[in-house]
């Protein structure tokens, strides 16, 4: 990688050799060049980028933010079409019991006797070729999508054998799909998701494709029109409008308390972040070797052996290895001016925990969502769902409750505390009389 250090045209015009302060300020500018491309290759040889940086005299930041400058100058706009990448590997802990390890909730059939994976398929499917659609899962989870997408072809479903969080699962995508001689734009999707307008999402999708097609050398986030204030979500604030519906991108927040939640609703400016994103292949691989390298590095190791005979063995060694990280860590190491948001009103949802479940189905409010044989006395904004026709489930006097019975296990819990479900299931997982239930 060469890095092209700008000389201000002042120190190059009327430039006399006899001219000391001149000539001093064009070596140093010299040296100092010289110094930042040997930093960037000793980091691309595998020193930290903080080592690399003090070699060279400047930041971290300031190495970072260099080398991607370049690495943004030397992509090209690619015209291929569009690669969707539906993740769906999941456990849904927070989910339990609807949820298991074995069955995840992204497998259950329970919105109108489909299941979320499904209808994230079928929301795509409408609009894209079948053969620019793939699926990232699990590999214990290959049979159960084989079984929903019956007309998804096989190579298209990308099995990780570890659970190693979003980050590694999508850069091990970008390489599978590279080395496919993919080039272009690639959304990334959810599997556990509710939208009520799909066709806009649909739109969305199409203007990201462009957007990346025109200027591969960015990042097109998806902001959702919030409702109303959310405190379990993450929150996208946008700058000025850029064209209809396009924004330029100012910050992150996640999970922000309610009254900063209360004040950003109000504001107008900040938007639901769905966690979908259109990016450009080579860019996203870019933000990976400059933010997570010790990562990029191994992703590049299962890349050389994609295609031979040590392609498993490979990729279950390498994948171990794998230090779990979120996709967004990455993708909030950009620079904001690397970034652009798509606003719309998609009417989504995500079903993440029980109470979730509850407000998806119905909304906000007092009502109740039922389920099975129930039977509610005085009980007001409740989750009451039973999985067992030969059994009735009865509730007096609740408010804000979920109650949930499946065949080998019930829980009870109040919707502030549906975020410990979590923690619970860590709990039963390790004790010998309980895992199996998990």
């Amino acid at each position: 990688m060469v890095v092209n250090l700008e000389i201000p045209e002042d120190l190059l015009k009327g430039y006399d050799i006899k001219d000391e302060s001149h000539l001093r300020e064009i070596i140093e500018a010299g040296i100092r060049q010289t110094k930042i491309e040997e930093a960037i290759h000793s980091f691309e040889k595998g020193k930290t980028i903080d080592e690399a940086a003090e070699s060279a005299g400047v930041s971290p930041r300031c190495l970072q933010e260099m080398m991607l400058q370049t690495l943004a100058r030397e992509l090209k706009p690619s015209q291929q079409d569009m690669k969707l990448v539906i993740f769906a590997g999941g456990t849904g802990t927070r989910f339990w019991p609807l949820s298991r390890k074995t069955f995840p909730k992204q497998f259950k059939k329970i919105f109108n006797d489909e299941s979320t994976l499904q209808l994230a398929f079928d929301r795509i499917k409408k609009e894209f070729d079948i053969s620019n659609i793939y699926v990232s899962t699990n590999q214990n989870y290959i049979h159960l999508v084989e079984e929903q997408l019956t007309g998804l072809p096989a190579d298209h479903i990308i099995g990780e054998p570890a659970k190693r969080n979003v980050g590694p699962s999508v850069g091990y995508i970008l390489i599978r799909l590279r080395k496919e001689g993919h080039r272009g734009p690639v959304a990334i999707l959810w599997a556990d998701h509710l939208m009520e307008h799909e066709d806009r999402f649909r739109n969305v999708l199409r203007k990201g494709k462009r957007l990346i097609q025109e200027k591969p050398q960015r990042l097109v986030f998806i902001g959702e029109k919030p409702r109303y204030p959310e405190s379990n979500l993450g929150w996208i604030h946008v700058g000025d409008e850029i064209e209809e519906g396009l924004y330029e991108f100012r910050e992150w927040y996640y999970r922000p308390p309610l009254e900063k939640c209360k004040k950003m609703f109000d504001s107008g400016e900040w938007y639901w972040n769905p966690g979908y994103f259109v990016v450009d292949l080579e860019f996203t691989l870019c933000l990976y070797k400059l933010y997570v390298p010790n990562a990029y590095r191994k992703l590049k190791e299962i890349e050389k052996n994609l295609g031979t005979p040590q392609q498993e063995k490979t990729i279950k060694r390498i994948y171990l290895q794998f230090e779990p990280f979120t996709f967004d860590y990455v993708v909030q190491q950009v620079p904001p001016h690397y970034a652009v948001v798509l606003t719309t009103d998609l009417g989504w949802s995500d079903p993440g925990t029980l109470y979730a479940f509850k407000e998806a189905m119905i909304g906000l409010g007092e009502k109740n969502y039922t389920k099975g044989p129930v039977k509610e006395l005085e009980t007001t904004d409740s989750l009451i769902y039973n999985e067992e026709e030969g059994k009735l489930v009865a509730t007096v006097g609740l408010d804000g409750m979920i109650v949930v019975n499946t065949p080998d296990a019930l829980i009870v819990v109040h919707k502030d505390n549906v975020l410990k479900v979590t923690k619970l299931v860590e709990e039963l997982e390790k004790d010998n009389r309980f895992n199996k239930f998990v």
